[in-house]
């Protein structure tokens, strides 16, 4: 989803005059009918410019409220946060810092979360990641590009559990992190590279670590790639969202079995 899915018949501070001047009637009805007085108070009154006051305060936490509730829906309807901070005249991290969680995963046990409205098939991610930011911020990217179902997983032993697992949908990419407790990246890359049932799902390592050491031995146990996580956030997002566009928009997959 690109750009603004709607459109005004105003201008922005045309938009601003509407709405002031609705806001400011349906304040002073308000404040009348609390005051128990005239529809329209004068404000020259002291009593009636408090009240005209905590009315506008209710107002901005009402409209707070829904804003949330309208900033979930729109989630849920498959826009990301470049989205809904454009329709607030805010920036991507302006809106994530404003909403937060409207995308939500799991950092304890491993459920499917879509992300976005479903096609006919959604492209199946795992995510093996114990940085509960970092996850985050790799599902919003995600969330941008389509339908994902991700799972996210804390550790190696979670990652081969859910894999293992009857019930479990096979993945189309696995995005694994190198430092974990329990079971590291290193470890779990190589049983699931010797794993007969597994060995075909694309792995991309996704991590701090830019040490020759790390490269050199993810692409000796048979990872599909190595990127080393950005520092800045969008060079992040990006990364993300290159893996992900190669690997299931781009390479063909093996059949599923």
């Amino acid at each position: 989803m690109a750009g603004k899915n709607f459109a005004l018949r105003t201008t922005p501070p045309e938009t601003t005059a509407v709405t002031d001047a609705a806001i400011g009637a349906l304040a002073r009805r308000l404040t009348g009918q609390l005051l128990d007085g005239p529809s329209c108070p004068s404000p020259d009154e002291p009593g009636a410019a408090l009240a005209l006051l905590h009315v506008l305060d209710q107002l901005q936490r009402s409209a707070e409220r829904l804003q949330r509730t309208a900033a979930a829906a729109a989630a849920r309807a498959g826009a990301g946060y470049p989205q809904i901070g454009d329709a607030c005249g805010m920036t991507r991290q302006g809106a994530r810092r404003r909403w937060p969680g409207l995308f939500h995963h799991s950092i304890e046990a491993p459920t499917e979360q879509p992300t976005m409205t479903t096609p006919a098939r959604a492209f199946d991610v795992l995510l093996v990641e114990d940085d509960v930011a970092d996850a985050l911020l790799i599902e919003e990217a995600l969330s941008e590009r389509g339908a994902r179902n991700l799972v996210q997983v804390t550790d190696g032993v979670a990652a081969l559990e859910y894999l293992h697992a009857p019930d479990s949908v096979r993945p189309d990419l696995i995005v694994l992190d190198l430092n974990m407790p329990r079971m590291n990246g290193r470890d779990l890359l190589k049983v699931l590279k010797t794993d007969k049932d597994l060995h075909t799902i694309p792995v991309v390592i996704l991590t701090t670590s830019a040490a020759p050491d790390d490269v050199s031995g993810a692409y000796d146990s048979h990872a599909n790639a190595y990127v080393t996580k950005p520092v800045n956030l969008e060079d992040f997002e990006q990364a993300v969202q290159n893996i992900d566009s190669f690997y299931l928009d781009t390479a063909t997959q093996p059949p599923r079995t």
